[in-house]
């Protein structure tokens, strides 16, 4: 791992790829934050060295990297899930290679479903903290001390300042927002709604396939993280409907411009 690590970043710094602000994960009906974007360089995911290629549908698979107001970002338009068949360590390979960029922000989105009665399609759920139901963890096996230590903190997996500093750009762009825990299960198959009550009754909000190997990799490093949910399809008692992935691609579509407003806002302000 560290030997590719270092690689794929050697690899980008020789293409321009430094000094970077924020790296920002844009998951399913999110790639289109890069219209916020002043792109200086798109680079397909398929010609980076050791880099996975996303298969999911909604996922571009490539690195964008560029200007928000005077801040420089490098967005990845498009994750890696454990359920497309990578290794854990595959999918967290990015977060990885931000961090020796000179990465220490992290911002991370997805679309989830949402077992909170308060919470409807298109609501935008800044994740408050997350339970980690994913099979295989990322940070199982040998510990490499170059990239972080055997035993990770977690009590503040999502930084208070960042989220403080989110609530009130969406109070001034009069943004409503929800927040809750995020739960991760492996995929890729929608929740029965059996499982939307045990997620209800294990004290999550929403839950979802991504997001948290990426952000324990990123604390495994000392980096800050903030995550954002898009909720897409509900699972509430009485109320789970039948749901597809291009219905979640459609849901998610609705909060794509107050996502892209609240996100560009943070990074230029914070």
């Amino acid at each position: 791992m560290w030997n590719k690590v270092q690689e794929t970043v050697q690899f980008l710094k020789d293409k321009g790829i430094v000094n970077i602000d924020y790296g920002i994960i844009l998951g399913t009906g999110l790639g289109n934050f890069t219209d916020n974007v002043n792109i200086i360089q798109t680079i397909p995911y398929s010609d980076i060295p050791h880099f996975p290629t996303s298969t999911v549908s909604g996922h571009h698979g490539e690195l964008v990297y560029g200007k928000v107001g005077d801040k420089i970002v490098l967005a990845m338009r498009g994750r890696f899930h454990y359920y497309e068949g990578w290794t854990i360590q595959q999918t967290i390979f990015p977060v990885r290679v931000m961090k020796f960029l000179g990465i220490d922000n992290l911002i991370v989105s997805n679309a989830s479903g949402g077992v909170n009665a308060q919470f409807k399609v298109g609501d935008i759920m800044v994740i408050t903290d997350h339970i980690n139901m994913i099979p295989e963890h990322p940070l199982h096996g040998a510990n490499d001390e170059r990239f972080g230590p055997r035993f990770v903190d977690m009590h503040e997996a999502y930084n208070k300042k960042m989220i403080a500093h989110l609530d009130s750009i969406a109070q001034k762009q009069n943004i409503k927002t929800q927040k809750g825990v995020y739960l991760a299960l492996q995929g890729p198959t929608f929740e029965t709604p059996a499982e939307y009550g045990m997620v209800r009754r294990l004290g999550a909000d929403a839950v979802g396939m991504s997001t948290v190997p990426e952000v324990i990799v990123a604390k495994h490093m000392s980096m800050n993280c903030m995550g954002i949910s898009v909720i897409t399809d509900l699972g509430l008692e009485g109320i789970v409907e039948e749901v597809s992935h291009e219905d979640v691609k459609k849901a998610a579509k609705l909060a794509e411009t107050a996502m892209g407003v609240l996100v560009s806002e943070f990074i230029k302000t914070y």
